[in-house]
């Protein structure tokens, strides 16, 4: 398929269209992630970025370059280690003896997708430099402002795990990312599935990304985005979105609750929800759908529960049990 050229927002029903054609591009070399394919187009088009949660090997970094590849965008990758600099991810000024004057190096940011591998393997400062350009969509060096890339996302992972020598992410930080999903082991079939395309007729273990083809333009994507973020939200189901982040605020067992940008995220997250499902209006359905990877990441559970092996998501579902939904 050739290659769309710029475009403006598209109708819903184009929209889904196209989206359904991405989605099935990636699940070409993703095998048994439909779940997590989805919430990272979600994520895509809210114009979010995602954190995701999983052990090696699960295929997180195949996901960011197949997805990338489908509207012809830029990929970079960054492996986060304890003396990465700031420096090292957002670029420099370096002295240009031949030409007697600083040159600017831009880095691995000014990219449209960026994997930022283990992001809680460096230190707080490194952390907060790709946080800053997440939140400004620039970065300044040496007082001059570089916009990035748009579309520009940030996908970082980090292992559950393994905790030594880590640094893990304060709240106010993890409350920049729209979305935090968690990637888990294929089922039995799929993971067969995933074995029978590595192993044959190929050298080595890893599924390259040559199959995927190239759909739209980044500025479609953009595209879509708008087209998204224009789909019609009732009030009610607005009123729905804020008194849920609000109820977990108050809910027993939970130590910190998710602050005003939870409403914002489970609004953004379920229009593009509903852009996936090809409908020109958000529902209540599409609220709950985003629920657990939007607001996540926003609570801290008490020690209490965590001592009773509880977890975020099941604390989250029973406040979903509570809030009551609009019934038209």
């Amino acid at each position: 398929m050739s290659t769309q050229s710029p475009a403006a927002a598209p109708s819903p029903t184009e929209a889904g269209q196209l989206l359904a054609t991405l989605r099935a591009e990636i699940a070409k070399v993703m095998v048994g992630q439909d779940k997590v394919i989805d919430q990272v187009l979600i994520g895509l088009l809210a114009a979010g970025h995602v954190l995701i949660e999983g052990v090696p090997g699960l295929g997180k970094t195949l996901l960011v370059r197949a997805l990338a590849k489908t509207f012809g965008g830029h990929f970079q990758r960054i492996q986060f280690t304890p003396d990465l600099m700031p420096n090292d991810v957002v670029g420099h000024a370096i002295y240009d003896a031949a030409a007697s004057q600083f040159r600017i190096r831009r880095g691995p940011v000014f990219t449209n997708l960026l994997l930022a591998d283990e992001i809680n393997r460096a230190p707080a400062k490194t952390q907060s430099a790709l946080l800053e350009v997440m939140q400004e969509q620039q970065v300044t060096i040496e007082g001059k402002a570089m916009p990035v890339p748009t579309p520009f996302m940030v996908l970082a992972t980090q292992n559950p795990i393994e905790q030594e020598g880590t640094y893990p992410l304060p709240e106010a930080q993890l409350d920049r990312f729209l979305l935090k999903i968690l990637i888990d082991y294929p089922t039995e079939d799929h993971e067969f599935s995933l074995v029978e395309r590595v192993t044959h007729g190929r050298v080595g273990e890893s599924l390259d990304v040559s199959v995927i083809q190239s759909l739209v333009h980044p500025d479609a994507v953009r595209g879509l985005q708008k087209a998204a973020g224009r789909l019609r939200v009732d009030r009610r189901v607005s009123e729905y979105a804020v008194r849920i982040a609000r109820t977990t605020r108050d809910w027993p067992g939970i130590a910190i609750g998710a602050g005003p940008r939870g409403g914002l995220a489970l609004i953004r997250c379920a229009r593009a929800a509903a852009a996936l499902a090809d409908r020109a209006f958000v529902t209540p359905d599409d609220i709950k759908a985003v629920a657990l990877p939007a607001l996540r990441h926003r609570i801290r559970i008490s020690p209490e529960l965590e001592l009773e092996g509880q977890s975020p998501d099941q604390v989250l579902n029973a406040v979903l049990q509570q809030v009551e939904a609009p019934r038209h």
